[in-house]
């Protein structure tokens, strides 16, 4: 029944236009039949809960019936958020503030929310922290986030711009260590580690481009997947434009076969931390690997389905769905 009610809400919704769209994109790349891929699309919907965006995403269009089974579409992500996330306590992990308070010994950075009258607050933290972060507490994307250097002189007028803007939240920079600075050091080039129920079932690294200060995909950033075994990148980089890239376009550092330092003690420090609110158990950890071994940037209580299952990046196209049922089935077969 809630399959059935997913799919009609989606039905109901649809852009159709960019259905559409999408339908000629695929026809234009692949020569398939207009009609036959209108048709395959609505059967993905139903059998997979794979919306047209997802179809064109993943290739399903290239996939077979097995190969289709084991991806992780929107629909079986929002089931495993809907299953595995009590939605009383997901607010920790929307509200930025809440999150720094609740996981301060998981940051091992200094921050300072803002208000109207904490000017001087604001004073003292520049003069320790010249180079800040200023985030908006309920953001997503990176979108609005700036990346400052504040001069004392410039104190006053940065304060009061972020209370215009609502960049609420002010960080200590990040470090980053040598291996994962020299790929973008003008970002902080962060992995995204899922846990679900306090397991690692998934990993990537997104790195910046373009001298850009966050490393969002969406922002004209590169991901490759990490493979969790080992903490090697066995996988080429990708961008949103689907270039592939082995060294990065900017640094010309190498991407592929790079070994994430510190990676057994990197799953062991998010496990940890999903465990400390054991109800929210379906996370992205955004981790920051420093020298002296990782911390947090934030939590996401609806991690992404797609970067880590994109075309170039599956071996035999076999998506991450077993992984994560794997995960699940054990714990439910005790």
């Amino acid at each position: 029944m809630r399959k059935i009610k997913y799919l009609f809400q989606r039905i109901t919704r649809m852009d159709y236009k960019r259905f559409f769209q999408t339908i000629n994109a695929i026809h234009k790349k692949t020569n398939k039949n207009r009609i036959f891929l209108f048709f395959d699309i609505i059967y993905c919907g139903f059998k997979y809960q794979a919306g047209y965006l997802d179809y064109q995403l993943f290739e399903m269009y290239n996939l077979n019936k097995e190969q289709r089974k084991t991806i992780i579409t929107r629909g079986i992500n929002n089931e495993f958020i809907r299953r595995f996330n009590d939605k009383s306590f997901t607010h920790i992990f929307n509200n930025k503030l809440e999150f720094n308070q609740r996981f301060s010994k998981y940051l091992k950075r200094d921050w300072l929310e803002l208000t109207n009258n904490n000017y001087a607050e604001f004073q003292q933290f520049i003069q320790k922290h010249p180079n800040i972060i200023a985030k908006p507490v309920d953001g997503t994307c990176g979108k609005g986030i700036e990346k400052l250097q504040v001069k004392p002189k410039e104190a006053r007028s940065t304060y009061e711009h972020l209370l215009a803007n609502q960049e609420v939240l002010v960080e200590e920079v990040a470090t980053q260590c040598e291996a994962i600075n020299k790929l973008h050091p003008y970002s902080i080039n962060t992995l995204r580690i899922v846990t679900l129920k306090q397991e690692v079932v998934a990993a990537y690294i997104r790195i910046g481009n373009h001298q850009n200060c966050v490393d969002n995909f969406n922002s004209d950033g590169l991901a490759a997947p990490i493979n969790i075994e080992t903490g090697i990148i066995d996988y080429p980089a990708i961008d949103k434009h689907d270039h592939i890239y082995e060294r990065h376009p900017l640094t010309n550092e190498p991407i592929l076969w790079l070994t994430i330092p510190k990676w057994e003690k990197i799953k062991e420090f998010c496990i940890k931390a999903a465990k400390e609110i054991p109800e929210v158990g379906y996370i992205g950890w955004d981790v920051c690997v420093r020298d002296d071994g990782p911390l947090l940037i934030e939590g996401n209580d609806f991690p992404g389905h797609d970067i880590y299952q994109l075309p170039p990046h599956r071996t035999n196209n076999q998506g991450m769905l077993p992984i994560f049922e794997k995960v699940i089935n054990k714990g439910e077969s005790k």
